[in-house]
């Protein structure tokens, strides 16, 4: 069973900072995109950052510059270093990763169960 486990949400004050990590576990061949997003209530789910395996990223025009994701293939992990936070930033983070479970299979998009992230102003 394949899963992805986050950890490092919580409470913090407008211009902290927070650190969020994900950790895929289970049997699986390989892990293609990892990515954050987010949803805040009354909100869509939006794409906050994404990573590739090699290593190239992208941000949501709303946190370029603030956050900065990373991801480490060896221990099938991915951060994201949260700075300057906003309350605007207020809203449950979801980890996502493309990962295939064996060589012969599709890329099949896994999920976070979500951890809740709260700036105070």
């Amino acid at each position: 069973q394949v899963q992805l486990v986050e950890s490092g949400g919580g409470l913090v004050q407008a211009g902290g900072s927070l650190r969020l990590s994900c950790a895929a576990s289970g049997s699986f061949f390989s892990i293609n995109t990892m990515a954050w997003y987010r949803q805040a209530p009354g909100k869509q789910r939006e794409l906050v950052a994404h990573i590739t395996n090699s290593g190239s990223t992208n941000y949501a025009g709303a946190v370029k510059g603030r956050f900065i994701i990373s991801r480490d293939n060896a221990k099938n992990t991915v951060n994201v270093q949260m700075n300057s936070l906003k309350p605007e930033d207020t809203a449950v983070y979801y980890c996502n990763a493309g990962i295939r479970k064996y060589s012969y299979t599709p890329y099949v998009d896994y999920w976070g169960q979500g951890t809740q992230v709260t700036v105070s102003s």
